[in-house]
């Protein structure tokens, strides 16, 4: 038989109960108490009476705590760092600590800011504080941040090439210098040599190459590449409807109408205009005419009829 708890440890037991009737967490509850939770653990295994009054405590957290969860509390949901609801092993929901290396909205936006600034995801997680697995393991399993990382991504992208067409254009004058100079003389070389040459770049000179992302690839049958290109399409898609819909949301949360409709203002009684037509009110036929030309069935001589002798 255990030795019965003294008055001190029932009233440590009394306190750990009602963290944990509160979290539905023993290292939790054994925390705010002020000690470790092997030695909630010892007087478990020791004392039936306790246990029973643990795991009543625990059938009350997991209740209290289902009509407070989230739809999919699967997943640790931490936004500033705060303890956050979970689903345990065992199905049970209690409260966890956020641990301190939680991807935490703070950590997301610092990211996603950095990415669409420089569009180098490496960078970013360095800058955010975090490794680039966690990164990508964070996206895989956050849908809403996977989103916001292909936006992020694409607002970066248009910055890297706007900053790239910058430097290419013509008002920059860059790499022009050849242009300001005549060309040196042609080297000699044979009608077969040229014709070559001209042959070799007429597509790039002439500008009638393909892009290369939609060239056929090396081993790619016909079949494969058509439906290459029909994804591709489809993402394109995908990606503008996306875009529109964002736009729609941020609409309607300034208000504003999600689109404008056409009013065609007042319209007489269509039966009552005239003057739309420039048919006259003379019989459409003559009798003795064909209404299409040609001959009549009755005047076409016998010999002439199909299938007549």
């Amino acid at each position: 038989m255990p030795q019965p708890l003294t008055r001190a440890q029932q009233m440590e037991n009394a306190e750990f109960l009602r963290h944990l009737r509160r979290t539905g967490n023993a290292s939790t509850a054994a925390r705010a108490v002020g000690f470790e939770r092997g030695r909630f653990l010892e007087r478990r295994r020791k004392h039936p009476g306790f246990a029973l009054q643990w795991d009543a405590a625990l059938a009350l957290a997991h209740g209290a705590l289902g009509r407070a969860a989230p739809a999919s509390p699967e997943r640790p949901i931490s936004l500033t760092g705060e303890p956050h609801i979970v689903r345990g092993k065992s199905g049970r929901l209690h409260i966890r600590k956020a641990r301190s290396r939680t991807i935490d909205h703070a950590a997301r936006q610092n990211f996603l800011a950095a990415l669409s600034a420089t569009a180098n995801v490496v960078l970013s997680a360095a800058a955010a504080g975090y490794s680039t697995n966690a990164i990508y393991e964070h996206r895989r399993r956050n849908p809403a941040f996977a989103r916001e990382w292909r936006l992020a991504l694409e607002r970066g992208y248009e910055r890297l090439k706007l900053a790239l067409l910058e430097t290419g254009l013509p008002e920059s004058f860059a790499d022009d210098d050849w242009r300001c100079n005549d060309s040196p003389a042609l080297p000699p070389m044979t009608v077969s040599q040229a014709l070559h040459l001209m042959h070799l770049h007429r597509k790039e000179a002439l500008d009638l190459d393909e892009p290369p992302h939609l060239k056929r690839r090396r081993g790619e049958n016909r079949e494969a590449h058509l439906i290459r290109l029909s994804e591709m399409y489809e993402a394109r898609r995908e990606r503008e409807r996306m875009k529109y819909r964002i736009a729609e949301a941020e609409r309607l949360a300034r208000g504003e109408p999600t689109y404008h409709r056409w009013e065609p203002g007042e319209l007489p009684d269509l039966a009552q205009v005239t003057g739309w037509s420039r048919a006259s009110d003379k019989p459409s036929t003559d009798a003795s005419r064909a209404l299409f030309g040609g001959w009549r069935m009755e005047d076409i001589p016998a010999g002439k009829r199909k299938g007549g002798g």
